[in-house]
């Protein structure tokens, strides 16, 4: 190697760190930025919406204020519900989207992942895939409540359905994408079927199967809410359906609150679990 080629390499190696650096401090100012416009944006849909209830631009007995809204929340944290306390309410209704969720995540992996292994079993069992997920599945939560009663089984049944499906086609395209060259090559080392499932399919389909976790886990929550709005004995879908008989547009926007608050919460720790999973990943901005 010439002295000329060092250099020449060696400016550029003692220019990568500060543009590594410069790069992080322009993504953290963008963070900043994003959350700063989040915020502002709720603030503005808020404060119009309760300058048009207070204004009667829009009729306040229906779409309520945001500052009644509150009141609600405030009364039910420190009084409690009708039906116990808050904190019941909310453990109810999420222990029943995450019993849902899990059962629903491992059926749709299991089987997303043997059918897109086994042509023969895709092939036979392809079509009753189709019709089932072609069935509204939120009109079956009557039917479970029949079938299991009030208590939390016919809750858990309605998310079970909602999760399965998104799951399932996920894990089994997931499975189909595997790139060949991989699994060609697991088989030249010698590896049997089981070892090229768990030891090169698996892994490669476990980023398909991580987003459709994202967007199952919002329909958990909604199968456990429509069951315990339709009958339950406690929950937040209750308390919804408890605000509405009494005519209390507040109370029903507050359940909703507390489940979108319960929601974003479940996201973030996804997010959490899926970045520390992919950390070999390079970001989008590294690749390219």
């Amino acid at each position: 190697m010439s002295p000329d080629t060092h250099t020449a390499t060696a400016p550029e190696a003692a220019a990568k760190p500060g543009r590594s650096e410069e790069r992080s401090r322009a993504a953290r100012r963008r963070r900043v930025v994003v959350l700063f416009c989040r915020a502002a944006l709720l603030v503005l849909v808020l404060g119009i919406w309760e300058w048009f209830s207070r204004s009667g631009i829009i009729d306040p007995f229906n779409f309520s204020m945001p500052s009644k809204i509150w009141g609600q929340i405030q009364q039910w944290l420190l009084h409690g519900t009708p039906q116990g306390s808050l904190g019941e309410q909310i453990w109810y209704t999420l222990y029943e989207a995450l019993l849902g969720w899990v059962i629903g995540v491992f059926g749709g992996v299991v089987l997303g992942i043997a059918l897109g292994r086994v042509r023969f079993l895709a092939d036979v069992m392809g079509p009753y895939i189709k019709v089932l997920n072609a069935l509204p599945r939120i009109v079956l939560a009557p039917i479970f409540l029949i079938w299991f009663g009030l208590g939390p089984a016919s809750k858990v049944a309605s998310a079970v359905v909602l999760v399965f499906f998104p799951v399932f086609f996920n894990a089994f395209q997931g499975a189909r994408e595997v790139d060949r060259h991989l699994i060609d090559n697991a088989r030249i080392l010698g590896a049997r079927d089981r070892q090229v499932t768990f030891q090169v399919v698996i892994p490669a389909a476990t980023s398909w199967i991580f987003t459709s976790l994202h967007v199952s886990f919002g329909f958990a929550l909604i199968g456990a809410i429509v069951g315990e709005y339709i009958g339950a004995t406690k929950g937040i879908g209750l308390l919804v359906s408890a605000s509405q008989g009494t005519f209390n547009s507040a109370g029903v926007y507050a359940a909703m609150v507390i489940l979108a608050v319960v929601a974003l919460l479940a996201e973030g720790l996804l997010t959490f679990m899926e970045n520390r999973l992919f950390r070999w990943k390079p970001a989008d901005s590294e690749a390219r």
